[in-house]
């Protein structure tokens, strides 16, 4: 059950941004590949495409994470699970920096994958087990909002790391990053939220992840879920690097800028969905509109071949804020769950969230490979269309 609290005193803010520090860690090593795919494929020994399907293991090890953790989540507490997930994501970061090859680097995306699975989940689940419905639509927004600084990190001060020292190093300061984020989340959260409830089986724990995962009630977030983070992780995280320098002809320092631009949206992009969410309450049309028009600037980013660089950064700026109406589904599924059972609703969206990230992903390697990072980014788009359809015409929470 939520417990009163008041949203703006520290005792629920500094622990709430101290969990959000491991979701900014988790987006800095998730799309770190991106401005660096020619001197990852370089030293790794492999494809733009072979890249694509290495860093794509990063997310069907996400996705295999979700229903441990769920589980664990509401068996022992958000600060555990925090703590032992976040030394996982910062031995992942050690073993990329010192990958000798495309085996190495493989093992570091499966080891990273497992330690960012509850990276969202950790803070959005303190978060609901403290907030009513009404209050928690506006906080899931910004819990997103600060955690996507993370893709500041990787977009213009990695270009600029990578040209001087080299793409290592930027894992190297990950690995820092994620020793600190543990010495906050220890400093500042406090023990005491893990489920009071006597403790379940751990299998059929397991299996109400999946029943939630499979069942009516959450059918078309689920379907939404599973498009609307691949597309954006699959633009922002592979190929709009790509799309920038090889098809554009800018430098990295120029893509590195347009997409740091590009990336401002998905920080203002959660904190301006929350705030409509709470003033006009209609969280299903938010999350139609804003995915159709998304996929539309997605469309305008591919037709602008010919224009220059402020097209991209317009288009990217628009298709990111827009998809940012994505944040919205933990909402929904807040406000369709019961209290006993947030940590495996969390979970069982955002294995759909990781599990699409991965298929996607992965799919988009030989579209890729056949007709270059356009034709990536154009399979992108289509998928994208498709699964906002089908949200709009499935049952589930509106």
């Amino acid at each position: 059950m939520t417990r009163p609290v008041d949203e703006a005193s520290a005792a629920f803010v500094l622990p709430l941004m101290a969990l959000a520090m491991a979701h900014v860690l988790s987006n800095a090593v998730r799309t770190l590949p991106a401005i660096a795919v020619d001197v990852l494929t370089l030293d790794l020994g492999v494809t733009a495409e072979g890249l694509a399907a290495l860093t794509g293991a990063f997310h069907f090890a996400f996705a295999a994470g979700q229903i441990p953790v769920g589980v664990a989540l509401d068996r022992y507490g958000v600060k555990t699970v925090a703590l032992w997930l976040c030394a996982t994501v910062t031995l992942g970061a050690a073993l990329a920096a010192v990958a000798g090859g495309a085996g190495g680097f493989l093992l570091a995306q499966v080891v990273l994958g497992l330690g960012c699975s509850g990276a969202l989940l950790c803070p959005m689940t303190y978060a609901a087990k403290i907030l009513s419905p009404q209050k928690f639509g506006l906080w899931g927004g910004m819990i997103q909002a600060f955690g996507n600084c993370g893709m500041l990190l990787s977009a213009s001060p990695l270009a600029l790391i990578v040209d001087g020292a080299g793409w290592r190093v930027g894992y190297w300061a990950n690995v820092g990053l994620g020793i600190a984020v543990i010495a906050l989340i220890v400093a500042i959260l406090p023990r005491g939220d893990k489920d009071t409830a006597p403790p379940r089986a751990m299998v059929p724990e397991a299996r109400g992840v999946v029943r939630l995962l499979f069942s009516r009630g959450l059918r078309n977030v689920v379907v939404l879920a599973f498009c609307s983070f691949a597309v954006m992780i699959g633009v922002r995280g592979l190929w709009g690097g790509p799309w920038l320098m090889e098809v554009k002809g800018f430098s990295r320092i120029e893509a590195g800028n347009i997409l740091l631009f590009a990336t401002f949206a998905l920080v203002i992009g959660p904190a301006l969905a929350g705030a409509l969410d709470r003033h006009f309450g209609r969280r299903w049309l938010l999350m139609a509109v804003g995915h159709l028009l998304a996929a539309g600037f997605l469309a305008l980013v591919l037709l602008g071949g010919g224009l220059p660089g402020w097209w991209d950064a317009a288009m990217l700026f628009g298709y990111f804020l827009t998809l940012s109406m994505h944040v919205l589904i933990f909402a929904l599924v807040r406000g369709a769950t019961a209290p006993a059972d947030v940590g495996k609703a969390m979970a069982a969206v955002n294995l759909s969230f990781f599990a699409g990230a991965a298929v996607l992903q992965a799919a988009s390697g030989p579209v890729g490979a056949w007709g270059g990072p356009a034709a990536a980014m154009a399979f992108l788009c289509a998928a994208l269309l498709a699964c906002t359809l089908m949200f709009m015409r499935l049952p589930g929470p509106r």
